[in-house]
């Protein structure tokens, strides 16, 4: 009779599942990998993951959960580290810039899980609408203290999101960083660079 499973184990075999799933569905698509592809990767049975998640989506909705955690956590630890208000708002555009550089971007998980499941799966649209409210909640007590709206902030953010999973080319970030600038009527005035740990995004 084989042990019993720990929890910790079954901590880590969670965890291997869901790095799996974010890598494959990342790379190739939400819709192109299948729940066989995602066994073989983790290498958990089937019948283990659908003890884990009982349907695919629920396992979307946890993967972009987990990476929300991540993606925020990260923007937050060099956003921080600029010494102003001004210098903050800017910084969130050169952790976007670092981000489109990393080896393997495909643009933003949550516009990708959108554009694929977004009309027919109303967990994963509500997912996807939490982690867009969480940045704009995130960005607002930045923009907030710089003096400025949110909105604007957010909207040269998500469009250099989309333009770089396009192109990919990270420019937008910089286009956007420098509209940004304007917007804070500081172009002159030279920024506070946050500091060297980049995004994990």
């Amino acid at each position: 009779m084989p042990a019993p499973i720990t929890e910790e184990q079954s901590r880590r075999d969670r965890d291997a599942l869901l790095d799996a799933a974010e890598r494959l569905f990342y790379e190739r698509g939400f819709g192109a990998v299948g729940m066989d592809q995602v066994r073989a990767a983790c290498g958990l049975p089937l019948k283990r993951i659908y003890r884990f998640f009982p349907a695919k989506e629920d396992l979307v909705v946890a993967m972009l959960r987990r990476r929300d955690a991540r993606w925020r956590g990260s923007l937050a630890a060099y956003v921080e580290q600029a010494a102003d208000p001004h210098g903050r708002v800017l910084a969130v555009f050169d952790w976007l810039g670092r981000w489109f550089e990393e080896p393997g971007f495909r643009g933003c998980a949550w516009i990708n899980a959108f554009g694929e499941l977004g009309a027919s799966s109303g967990p994963v649209l509500a997912e996807v609408r939490a982690h867009k409210r969480a940045f704009h909640d995130q960005v607002g007590v930045w923009t907030a203290a710089a003096g400025i709206p949110a909105e604007p902030v957010c909207l040269l953010a998500e469009g250099a999101m989309v333009m770089a999973g396009i192109t990919g080319d990270p420019a937008p970030a910089r286009q956007a960083r420098a509209a940004a600038e304007a917007l804070l009527g500081a172009r002159g005035r030279p920024a506070q660079a946050a500091g060297a740990a980049g995004p994990a995004g």
